[in-house]
């Protein structure tokens, strides 16, 4: 499993002051290539986001966890599950707020697909 965490910043908000669900899904793309490059040993590419689900705003300043996990893998493919979980910093209180599948590619220094080993 692989987990990397950052803070919301103003940056990253909408008008409403909540994360930016492309913020949001760039986040989970960036930890599930970290998951699938330590899984491949290699350079990947994301061929297919599947399914994410937004199940609850995040707040400018909240701490935001990605937990990816390859749940499948393939000849040259594997699948992994991310979720997002924005914490409370004054109180703690975690909350899920956004899952999804990424399909990546294990790619060779020519950009094309190569076996999983």
């Amino acid at each position: 499993m692989t987990r990397i965490a950052r803070i919301v910043q103003p940056a990253d908000s909408n008008s409403q002051g909540t994360l930016f669900g492309g913020e949001a899904m760039r986040f989970m793309d960036e930890a599930a290539a970290v998951a699938a490059i330590r899984y491949t040993h290699g350079s990947v590419v994301t061929a297919h986001v599947d399914a994410v689900d937004f199940h609850h705003p995040v707040p400018v300043g909240a701490l935001l966890e990605a937990s990816a996990r390859v749940t499948a893998v393939g000849r040259t493919s594997l699948v992994v599950q991310v979720i997002l979980e924005a914490e409370d910093r004054y109180t703690g209180e975690r909350v899920t707020t956004t899952s999804g599948r990424f399909v990546l590619v294990a790619v060779d220094d020519q950009a094309r697909p190569r076996v999983i080993e």
